[in-house]
């Protein structure tokens, strides 16, 4: 049952691939590359490593996107800032 789900999970990785590149905005285009992190954390959870699917969640989709999302933020101009 689980390994039927492995081809949804991969064209799900595709698909956010393929936004991540063509999306015309820079923070969407992050979010969906940290989409792309998610559902491979999730195969990895399908192929029974849940140590490299944990770091994958935390590492890969998490702790990447924050990074860039607040780096995007920082190289902002000052008049384009929502603060």
């Amino acid at each position: 049952m689980i390994e039927a789900l492995t081809p949804l999970l991969c064209a799900g990785i595709l698909i956010s691939a393929v936004l991540a590149v063509v999306l015309e905005s820079t923070v969407s285009a992050v979010v969906t590359a940290g989409l792309t992190g998610l559902f491979a954390s999730v195969i990895y959870v399908t192929l029974g490593a849940p140590d490299v699917a944990m770091t994958e969640a935390s590492i890969g989709s998490g702790l990447t996107t924050v990074i860039f999302l607040y780096a995007i933020n920082r190289t902002r101009k000052p008049e384009d800032r929502d603060e």
